[in-house]
Formats: structure tokens, sequence, C-alpha cells
């Protein structure tokens, strides 16, 4: 991995604090910069504050739903394109498709693989 992917800024937003515990140690350990929100309207504003290089985006979550965070960040210049992973429990096939109308650029499915999440980081920071 490269040192420009490992000094990458992640913002995780999911109203799950074990899961969001354990993502963010991880990625720490990983060497990236880690913030967090647990709901989606102070999530928009921690991105808008901090312009993070990824974003880790729950759909079910209170205040603004994941969705909702992802439409006001893809209709923003200022966030338009920063990659987000779509880390949902929401497993079916309208979700997955919405989710990429709404511009997402993956969508990973709750229990999720840390492997895979991890790969798909790395891969859309690659691309960046």
């Amino acid at each position: 991995m490269s040192e420009n992917i490992k000094k990458a800024k992640i913002t995780i937003i999911d109203d799950e604090p074990d899961l969001v515990r354990a993502i963010k140690i991880r990625l720490e350990s990983k060497g990236f910069s880690v913030s967090v929100a647990y709901d989606g309207r102070s999530g928009l504003e921690a991105v808008l504050n901090q312009r993070p290089d990824l974003i880790i985006l729950d759909i079910m979550m209170p205040e603004m739903d994941g969705r909702d965070v992802l439409i006001e960040l893809k209709k923003d210049d200022r966030t338009k394109n920063i990659p987000v992973i779509m880390l949902t429990a929401k497993t079916e096939q309208f979700e997955r498709d919405y989710a990429f109308e709404l511009k997402a650029d993956a969508y990973i499915e709750k229990p999720y693989e840390q492997n895979i999440l991890f790969s798909e980081i790395v891969n859309l920071l690659r691309k960046k």
C-alpha cells in the first residue's frame, strides 16, 4: 500500500457504535486517519468540515438516513467526488441498485468481511 493511501482520511457514518469502533481500530492500525459520526446529519456536517478522502456510510440511521446523506454529498461540488462505500444491512437488490443510481461507489452488506471492506477502500483510494 502506498504512502499516499496510508495517509488518507476516512469518515465512518453509522449508528452502531461497536461496528464503528471495530472498523476504526482496523483502519487506524493500517495508518489511516479516521473520524466518525453516529447519525446522518452530523455525518454530513463532519464531511463538509473535514473533507475526507473516502466515506463509509450506513443507510438506516437516525436524523437523516444514508440515502439522503449520499444525495446531499453528490450534489455539492465540494464533496461530489469523494468515494462513498455503502455499508448496510439492506440486502435487497433494489436497495443496491438505488445506491448506485445515487452515485455510491461500492455497496457492501452487513455482516461484512473485513478483508472485502479493506480491499474496496484501497481500490477506491487508488482510483482517486
